[in-house]
């Protein structure tokens, strides 16, 4: 129950347009990460066709397909999410969003890890396609429709086809920044 709970606050705090918790039974994005986190437990202990059959049944009626054997941390948000896949060996971290239409797949036929590893706090836009054994750097973002090949160090945003270092994000002057605004507030008040 309390991962449940977890999934609920999850969606409600990244998702302005939910209302009420009950709305989030709905959402294609909770029934995903709640039936893949079952299908994984049956991965994980070697009942692969339990947890493909679960895997392919929430993908039909979510439009979002994360394979089983995918690693996947905590607060995963996958907006409207048709379109979204993830690879089995796809490693994705916590505090993750993702929005429709986003592949985190494979480059060929090769065996082992063969999907991208997204590190915590990463924002991957509608459209965007991450393919191959690469990285994905903590606090990056990845414009819509990207098409990212090569690893991606943290605290940038990549765009384009294909995917190029756009921004480097001033993580120390937007931190002394936020707390000269919370100084003049505090002023003010």
């Amino acid at each position: 129950m309390k991962f449940i709970r977890d999934e609920i606050r999850n969606i409600r705090r990244k998702d302005p347009a939910i209302k009420n918790n009950i709305e989030v039974l709905l959402y294609p994005s909770f029934k995903a990460i709640i039936w893949y986190r079952i299908a994984h437990y049956f991965y994980l202990k070697k009942h692969y066709f339990i947890a493909r059959y679960l895997s392919e049944r929430t993908k039909r009626k979510t439009g979002i397909e994360i394979h089983p054997g995918a690693t996947i941390g905590k607060d995963l948000f996958i907006d409207h999410g048709i379109g979204t896949v993830i690879g089995e060996t796809a490693i994705v971290g916590d505090n993750v969003t993702m929005f429709h239409d986003v592949t985190l797949g494979g480059t060929g036929f090769q065996s082992g890890k063969r999907h991208p590893t997204v590190e915590d706090n990463v924002f991957i836009g509608s459209g965007s396609k991450i393919l191959g054994n690469i990285v994905i750097g903590k606090n990056s973002r990845i414009g819509a429709n990207a098409v990212v090949l090569k690893n991606v160090p943290s605290d940038v945003t990549v765009v384009g086809i294909p995917g190029k270092i756009k921004e480097k994000k001033k993580i120390h002057n937007l931190k002394a920044t936020q707390k000269n605004k919370i100084k003049k507030e505090d002023k003010d008040h």
